[in-house]
């Protein structure tokens, strides 16, 4: 099955879009990063990306169909008065984002185990310890703000200052935010910051100490993540590949 990897406005080429971000949900579910009927993923449909396509509230990433998935405005000021209104801090969140960053097209929002017992440390800053941490050596947000759910105008607001023109956050005491320009894109950074993560968190718990590249090796090592960016979209069309062998349903 194809995947987008260009923006695309409205109208031609939604159908492909909800199909990759309802794949972004199942693969979601299937790597353990969901929690409960809660976070959120969006995704642009309009050139501008303030009309987006996002979860209905309250659903399993487990089940979300293509054709389930809100279009919603992020200029309208009536959404929440919808009859199939979103999660208030879903819309507080993606749609402040979508208003504010245009070239934001895809945000990912969870509370995976591994990148949220990082933020909720003192210091969660991602060490670049090995190759995969150091793909995020001074790339992303760190927010040290955090004010509760996030479920008014002035912490979207809040959140859109943090991300600034970072592709990715650490919301400290919350989860985390990526951003992408395609659904393929987010979901491997997204990836690839869990595993992060992940080796991060079982190298602390060794009670060890742990050994930091020197900042221009891990800087250097962060620049040649560049030249494996068409990665994304081949490891996107596997994980959709696996997808389709197990439950093809996302694409309905």
């Amino acid at each position: 099955m194809a995947t987008s990897r260009e923006p695309v406005g409205d109208g031609a080429g939604e159908r492909q879009l909800r199909v990759d971000l309802a794949a972004a949900f199942r693969m979601a579910a299937e790597l353990g990063w969901h929690e409960a009927v809660a976070n959120h993923f969006s995704l642009a449909v309009s050139a501008d990306a303030r009309r987006f396509l996002m979860n209905p509230r309250w659903r399993h990433f487990a089940h979300i169909r293509a054709s389930e998935l809100l279009r919603l405005d992020a200029g309208d000021p009536e959404t929440m008065s919808r009859s199939d209104a979103p999660d208030a801090s879903a819309w507080c969140i993606h749609g402040h984002i979508h208003r504010a960053l245009p070239l934001a097209r895809c945000i990912l929002h969870v509370h995976p185990p591994y990148a949220t017992a990082v933020a909720s440390l003192a210091d969660p800053a991602i060490k670049p310890i090995e190759q995969n941490t150091a793909r995020y050596f001074n790339r992303v947000a760190i927010d040290r703000g955090y004010g509760g759910i996030a479920d008014n105008d002035e912490e979207g607001r809040r959140l859109v200052a943090v991300l600034g023109d970072n592709r990715r956050a650490i919301l400290g005491n919350h989860g985390v935010l990526v951003v992408a320009g395609t659904v393929a894109e987010a979901f491997d950074d997204l990836y690839y910051l869990e595993r992060a993560c992940q080796t991060l968190v079982l190298a602390y718990s060794t009670g060890q100490r742990l050994n930091v590249m020197p900042p221009e090796l891990a800087e250097r090592t962060a620049r040649s993540w560049d030249d494996y960016k068409e990665a994304a979209f081949s490891h996107f069309a596997e994980m959709k590949r696996l997808l389709d062998a197990k439950d093809p349903s996302y694409a309905d």
